[in-house]
């Protein structure tokens, strides 16, 4: 089954829609994270205001995994979260009329978090993401990281959209 058009930078966001996947280009458009913190690699299954699956290629090159664990690599669960985080914020800085750059996403709340399975080197992240309930500029969302299938991670958490700090 295709996951359908591909997105990229130069496409504008209200083009993108059902079953359409973004490529690293339109993430980076969407979110304000970059290297070492950005911990997506392309989406799928978009339905805007609904959900989306974030994809996130696990690699040794990972900045983290030197100090977690150098015997036996392991990702922390604390960034299996954020990776979640960031789909979501992609998904709904994608999906809404705001001029990307001129609005963040903000943590807000993360619970029920839960961790099943340890993520190494190889490791192809999916993540599940789908809106719980919005009420004005807070989203909320349930999460699911799978690989291969099996799922290793799954939290509730929420997001505020806000004006960035002013300098």
């Amino acid at each position: 089954m295709s996951a359908g058009p591909n997105i990229g930078a130069a496409e504008e966001k209200k083009e993108v829609s059902v079953g359409k996947t973004a490529d690293i280009a339109a993430i980076m458009k969407a979110l304000p994270h970059r290297y070492p913190f950005l911990l997506l690699d392309r989406m799928e299954q978009i339905q805007f205001g609904e959900s989306a699956v974030g994809i996130k290629n696990v690699t040794i090159n990972e900045p983290f995994f030197p100090g977690h664990f150098p015997v036996a690599p392991v990702m922390p669960g604390v960034l299996i979260i954020e990776a979640m985080a960031q789909t979501a914020a992609a998904l709904v800085m994608m999906g809404l009329e705001y001029e990307r750059g001129n609005k963040i996403v903000y943590f807000m709340t993360v619970e029920g978090a839960k961790f099943r399975k340890p993520v190494g080197p190889g490791d192809q992240l999916h993540l599940e993401v789908k809106k719980d309930r919005q009420r004005g500029n807070v989203w909320r969302f349930k999460g699911v990281a799978r690989v291969n299938g099996k799922s290793v991670a799954e939290a509730s958490f929420s997001a505020m959209i806000l004006d960035p700090p002013e300098k």
